[in-house]
């Protein structure tokens, strides 16, 4: 079963040249960057991709990673819940 996430309402992303992205949580006034990797995997997952998907795309993008994609992306998603960016 996949979950949709979808940033939480009081958070703004904004792309960034090089394929960045800075998400701002304007409960808070906090920014965050994702690098482009991290904005890659959030893109993804914001248009309805599961963690497992998201996954795979990041293996086939950076082959050398595919050890680790899967953990790559599930901490990333855990950091954003955590910061309280993302909602299910």
């Amino acid at each position: 079963m996949s979950v949709s996430l979808s940033l939480a309402a009081y958070v703004t992303a904004v792309d960034t040249d090089g394929g960045a992205m800075v998400l701002l949580d304007e409960r808070t006034g906090t920014y965050r960057q994702l690098n482009p990797t991290g904005a890659f995997v959030l893109r993804l997952l914001l248009r309805g991709a599961s963690t497992g998907d998201a996954a795979a795309a990041l293996a086939e993008r950076y082959p050398q990673a595919v050890a680790r994609a899967a953990e790559d992306v599930a901490r990333l998603v855990e950091a954003l819940r955590r910061a309280g960016l993302l909602r299910d």
